[in-house]
């Protein structure tokens, strides 16, 4: 499980590029999928909170927090721009930040309401997606017209999750990432 921080640094453009997608409205926003206790999937709208040190979110007293507390598998989506289908995508496991310097310098950052009943929570990072779909200043190389560049990037200690993801083809390795022009 890679933080946000060693992920950025194996993939800095990839990170950059998700990062611009969730914070495209100014403070982050994208939508949070939890696995509910009968397995199912649940879908909530968010603002995490990307900086140098890591992915967070603060998540008031809910049925994504309790969800995020038995099982910290999460999947996060970003919103999509209004001039494109861009779409930026991570996953991984969510894990309670309980250091209160840390927490009180987040919430500091991330505007948290000082008396609302949120915990913070910090997103490790096993896959990164991003895909570009139009003239837009981080496409990468390989799509052709109307075909959007897919770029994937699975942390390479994250051995159980390669069985539950397919492996896109046709694809290029390079480094931990892939390259995919769908």
């Amino acid at each position: 499980m890679a933080s946000w921080s060693e992920f950025a640094a194996d993939e800095p453009r990839l990170a950059d590029g998700i990062r611009f997608l969730m914070q495209q409205y100014g403070p982050g926003f994208g939508y949070l999928a939890t696995v509910r206790a009968d397995g199912g999937p649940r879908v909530h709208p968010v603002s995490p909170v990307i900086t140098d040190d890591g992915l967070f979110c603060f998540v008031v007293d809910s049925p994504k927090r309790r969800d995020l507390e038995r099982d910290g598998r999460y999947a996060l989506h970003s919103f999509p721009p209004e001039e494109s289908d861009d779409e930026a995508y991570v996953a991984g496991h969510a894990r309670p930040v309980t250091d209160p310097a840390r927490v009180a310098r987040l919430a500091e950052l991330g505007r948290a309401a000082p008396r609302v009943d949120w915990r913070l929570f910090e997103f490790t990072v096993d896959v990164a997606m991003l895909a570009r779909r139009g003239e837009a200043p981080l496409v990468y190389p390989g799509e052709g017209p109307g075909r959007p560049a897919v770029q994937v990037w699975l942390d390479p200690r994250a051995n159980e999750l390669r069985a539950e993801v397919p492996e896109p083809l046709p694809a290029r390795r390079v480094r931990g990432a892939h390259f995919v022009a769908a």
